[in-house]
């Protein structure tokens, strides 16, 4: 990949000027090329434990609505006390593609995923999903 930038020479000193930015991911650095890729660094696995944990509760809150312990999401939201629209949004993360929620438990997400890109709305048909 060719990266743009510059390059200045003075009185023997080299200068490369190379446009990036550093993105916080799990309490650690990562450094993106311009175009938001992480090229010259291979792949590594990045596991978000704020989204696994997530997905979690969205499949354990998804299995007490379909046994019958709760009836309604707000009668879960009273269980754990936390607020009925953060169960929807949080249970809504069951509708997503198998391979999404692989890439995600694997930490093979990209690097644009976060837990608050997940509680947006997306759409429910797998293949209009992609990651």
């Amino acid at each position: 990949m060719m990266v743009e930038g510059s390059f200045a020479e003075a009185e023997g000193t080299v200068t490369v000027h190379i446009p990036f930015e550093i993105r916080k991911r799990g309490g650690r650095k990562l450094i993106l090329a311009p175009d938001g890729t992480n090229t010259w660094a291979p792949p590594r696995r990045r596991i978000d434990n704020a989204m696994i944990k997530a997905i979690a509760r969205a499949f354990r809150w998804r299995k007490l609505l379909e046994t019958g312990v709760y009836a309604t999401v707000e009668e879960i939201a009273a269980a754990e006390k936390i607020n009925a629209s953060y169960v929807s949004r949080v249970l809504r993360m069951t509708l997503f593609a198998p391979d999404i929620v692989e890439a995600i438990l694997d930490g093979r997400q990209p690097t644009e995923m976060t837990l608050d890109f997940l509680m947006r709305p997306f759409p429910v048909v797998w293949r209009e999903q992609g990651i």
